[in-house]
């Protein structure tokens, strides 16, 4: 890649009952390039996480990152970052990104804790990452052309802080509960029923916990189903709620939101990670 970038989407992931799961790639975009930084872009230190996926596999020299993922808001930001980053170093080995996709996984699954959201920002659409590997759940022509609304709170939520509030054991009604839902949710992509997506999302697992850290969270997702969306979920681990809904009804959900944070009218991103020139 002698001119051009890599370009990386945000996700949200969990979706609702499949916690450390399911995940899907939304577009804001993590962009990554080599050489000096060019306006609006940021060069990457050996701190940054996405500098440290970079150098994990074999990248050298200087890089930087541009992205309008806003970071600690539960939309993927360290995912994206570390993904871009990573394929970045592929890329500079001249290697394609999808022949060493398998690497990328594996490296920023690790370096983030789970793979739910990197599986998302690395291949596109509504993917499952299970066992270590990342499944793609197809995207029809309903779910390709329907909206995200994002309604990101003026607040924001550490991810490990997050997770250490969970529990360690889960309630055998709570567990079979999640599995059907997420089974629900799959099926709900796969066949491009939207109508399916209804109480799909529903969780006992990690929600509850999660969402009354976050002021007007609760009201936030029951205007946001009143305005006509199919589902919400606490994206990531908050703080933002996620709806997907028909693109004629997003801003009427984008308008139903409360005081205390902005809405974003999103889509899914069926390409995932590539070269941009």
């Amino acid at each position: 890649m002698t001119t051009g970038f890599v370009r990386t989407p945000a996700s949200s992931a969990n979706l609702g009952a499949g916690f450390d799961v399911l995940g899907m790639a939304l577009n804001l975009f993590a962009d990554c390039g080599m050489g000096e930084a060019p306006a609006g872009a940021q060069q990457l230190d050996q701190h940054h996480p996405g500098r440290i996926a970079f150098e994990a596999l074999g990248g050298t020299g200087p890089m930087w990152i541009r992205c309008n993922i806003p970071m600690a808001r539960g939309l993927g930001f360290s995912g994206a970052a570390r993904v871009g980053a990573a394929a970045l170093a592929v890329v500079q080995q001249e290697h394609s990104i999808a022949a060493r996709s398998k690497e990328i996984l594996d490296l920023t699954a690790d370096l983030e804790g789970h793979g739910d959201n990197v599986a998302a920002s690395l291949f596109g659409g509504v993917t499952a990452f299970v066992g270590g590997r990342a499944i793609r759940i197809p995207v029809g022509p309903t779910f390709a052309a329907a909206s995200f609304v994002a309604w990101v709170p003026d607040v924001t939520t550490s991810t490990d802080a997050s997770r250490k509030a969970l529990g360690a054991t889960v309630d055998l009604a709570a567990a079979v509960h999640n599995i059907g839902r997420s089974v629900q949710f799959v099926a709900a992509i796969a066949t491009d029923d939207p109508a399916m997506l209804n109480g799909a999302s529903a969780d006992r697992i990690h929600q509850a916990s999660r969402i009354s850290e976050v002021p007007g969270a609760v009201e936030a997702m029951d205007a946001g189903i009143a305005a006509g969306a199919w589902a919400t979920w606490l994206s990531g681990s908050g703080p933002t709620i996620g709806f997907m809904c028909d693109s004629t009804v997003a801003e009427s959900v984008a308008l139903s939101m409360p005081d205390g944070g902005h809405a974003k009218k999103l889509a899914i991103d069926t390409q995932g990670c590539r070269i941009e020139h």
